[in-house]
């Protein structure tokens, strides 16, 4: 039978928009992070981050970093009793940097390799799972890889919600505060 997933932007939605984090000592997670993450734990869906990590291929900072920082993440919600099912990130640009990293990959959102990789590995019902994000991407990412959209105002979303959407080419199917919020309600609505 397959399952449903939960995929989660990680800067400004499990954690704060700082930038680019070149060191694990900036990365905070937001302090109900760990609770939205446990809802989906204990309500059977999959909880999988997926993530755009160009630092890399602009040469601010190396892939171990990035497991530094996943480390990080994934250290404090075990500690708060929850887990991530996996973790998928992009480290590519299309037109910045030197190779292997300059290139215009299929999994740098909103392409929808990333998705389409963890639904292969976890036998994911894509018409039964979510995107949050709070990026205008991650709406697009949502689309482009047949999920559902959630769109959180923590991060970039309050400022892209009220001054750019007026372009968006698609609306979320939700829009919450910030993750646990959203959790709550894909959640509930499925009871």
């Amino acid at each position: 039978m397959k399952r449903r997933a939960v995929f989660m932007d990680r800067d400004g939605t499990i954690s704060e928009e700082v930038g680019y984090i070149n060191h694990p000592s900036r990365y905070r997670v937001f302090p109900y992070a760990a609770e939205a993450v446990r809802l989906l734990n204990n309500a059977g869906w999959l909880a999988i981050l997926v993530t755009n990590q160009a630092g890399v291929a602009r040469g601010y900072f190396t892939e171990d970093l990035i497991e530094a920082v996943h480390d990080v993440l994934k250290l404090e919600l075990e500690h708060d009793g929850a887990r991530l099912d996996a973790i998928y990130y992009c480290a590519h640009h299309p037109t910045v940097g030197e190779l292997p990293y300059r290139f215009d990959c299929d999994c740098r959102k909103p392409k929808p390799g990333l998705i389409i990789r963890a639904a292969a590995d976890f036998d994911i019902d894509l018409a039964q799972s979510w995107m949050i994000g709070d990026r205008h991407s991650d709406i697009e990412l949502a689309r482009n890889a047949g999920v559902h959209a959630a769109f959180v105002l923590s991060g970039y979303g309050r400022g892209e919600w009220e001054y750019q959407r007026a372009t968006w080419k698609h609306e979320p199917d939700l829009i919450a505060e910030d993750l646990l919020e959203a959790v709550k309600e894909i959640v509930t609505s499925d009871e």
